[in-house]
């Protein structure tokens, strides 16, 4: 009996303990946020995409994580009536959720409707998820919940954006009676990519020729024309550059930035892809150096991944409205025909008309909203190109990177002066607007 007594004792002592026992809140932290955007952009190259849509990939999935974290924050204010079309997110309906997992949970499900490889975020959230339930279920079962409910009010919002209606628009067509208008380049002799992109629906823009550049110079094939010098420099640059090695520094700042997610290589009848990241998955790279740099918090990463990548956004719906209103030839096409049909430039030739320069708008405006978010004269050493088997770079700021970024192109062989210093002013632009007018704190 007195054993039974003590044994009764001790269960409701065990019962009690285990009623006072608090169960931990989940740790989320800004490496699990890089871990997913990483993945995204490793997906992104394995599958292919262009740089525009890279874009949208990026973009969505950082807006629903970032509304998450702005409820009921003093530091963040949502983006809400801030950017086209986009309407308050559903409210949490318990106080037990756990924002930071909802964020990130909104983060991967969107992500996951916007690449192909699913499997492979798939297997990352169910890594996430076995962890988080253990450490505390019933706070990820409310804050899962709460993510995905945000995640399919972020989706309904995207496909509005009339990037559906886009996959079922006619192709480019090429006019091969006019010399000034693109043609298809080598190797593979592609079409015009996303010649639709400027009928995306901007999130800050008024119009996706609200910062139309002027145009390029006339095309004349007159020795004394400005379009004829621009075309000249291209090809001298390039022959003074096989004078200066493979080593020399402007093959190395060409190739570093080379970000041409369509570079192919050609081996007898064999044709195949080499894996690249896009421009703005650069930047985005960059972006998460500085956050490093900074020690950044899981919210202030959020926030500065937003921003960037809506400022990287932007730029691409701008620059691409100028490609395919101005149609230019690339410099490969007319020196091959009218000056050197041996002549190749050091970077491949991406499909897609020349003005404005896609890496130099982009560049410009992502340098400009980081600037607005790190602050000018921002050191940091540039690791992005590593995996691809290029050395690290180090920049004094955001502004000398898309600088080099923009003279890449020259470099290597794929753009006139005109279209990257015209781009760059574009892009800078573009990221002023977006700093300026989208207040996320």
């Amino acid at each position: 009996m007195k054993l039974n007594k003590a044994y009764l004792l001790l269960a409701g002592f065990a019962i009690l303990q285990g009623c006072n026992t608090k169960e931990e809140s989940i740790e989320v932290t800004s490496q699990n946020y890089f871990d997913s955007v990483d993945l995204v952009t490793n997906i992104m190259i394995h599958d292919v995409f262009s740089p525009p849509v890279a874009s949208r990939v990026y973009v969505y999935p950082n807006i629903a994580a970032f509304e998450i974290i702005a409820q009921n924050n003093e530091t963040f204010k949502s983006l809400s009536g801030q950017i086209s079309g986009l309407t308050p997110i559903p409210k949490p309906e318990s106080q037990n959720v756990n924002l930071k997992v909802s964020a990130l949970v909104a983060h991967m499900e969107l992500s996951k409707t916007l690449i192909f490889s699913e499997d492979k975020m798939i297997h990352l959230r169910d890594s996430l998820y076995g962890v988080w339930s253990d450490k505390n279920e019933k706070e990820f079962k409310v804050s899962e919940a709460y993510g995905i409910k945000v995640a399919d009010h972020i989706k309904d919002w995207m496909n509005g954006d009339n990037y559906i209606q886009t996959r079922t628009m006619h192709k480019f067509n090429v006019d091969a009676d006019d010399p000034s208008r693109w043609q298809p380049t080598p190797p593979a002799y592609m079409d015009g990519i996303e010649p639709h992109w400027m009928k995306i629906r901007t999130m800050v823009l008024d119009s996706a020729s609200q910062f139309k550049p002027i145009p390029p110079p006339q095309f004349s094939l007159e020795k004394d024309s400005t379009f004829y010098k621009e075309l000249i420099e291209v090809y001298d640059v390039r022959n003074n550059m096989d004078k200066l090695g493979d080593d020399s520094e402007e093959v190395e700042i060409a190739q570093f930035w080379d970000c041409n997610p369509f570079a192919t290589v050609t081996r007898g009848h064999l044709m195949f892809a080499t894996k690249k990241i896009s421009p703005g998955a650069h930047w985005i790279g960059i972006t998460k150096i500085a956050c490093k740099n900074e020690n950044l918090d899981f919210n202030e990463t959020v926030y500065a991944l937003t921003k960037t990548s809506i400022g990287i956004f932007e730029a691409f719906i701008s620059c691409w409205d100028e490609k395919y209103r101005s149609n230019l030839i690339r410099p490969e096409t007319l020196i091959n025909q009218y000056i050197d049909e041996n002549w190749k430039p050091i970077l491949q030739t991406p499909p897609f008309p020349e003005y404005t320069s896609g890496h130099s708008v982009v560049s410009g405006s992502a340098s400009t909203v980081l600037t607005s978010i790190f602050g000018d004269n921002f050191k940091f050493a540039d690791d992005t190109e590593v995996p691809f088997g290029l050395p690290i770079r180090a920049f004094t700021s955001f502004n000398t990177a898309a600088d080099e970024a923009a003279i890449s192109r020259l470099y290597g062989g794929i753009h006139y002066r005109a279209a990257i210093e015209e781009g760059l002013k574009q892009g800078r632009d573009v990221g002023h607007l977006v700093a300026e007018k989208v207040k996320m704190k």
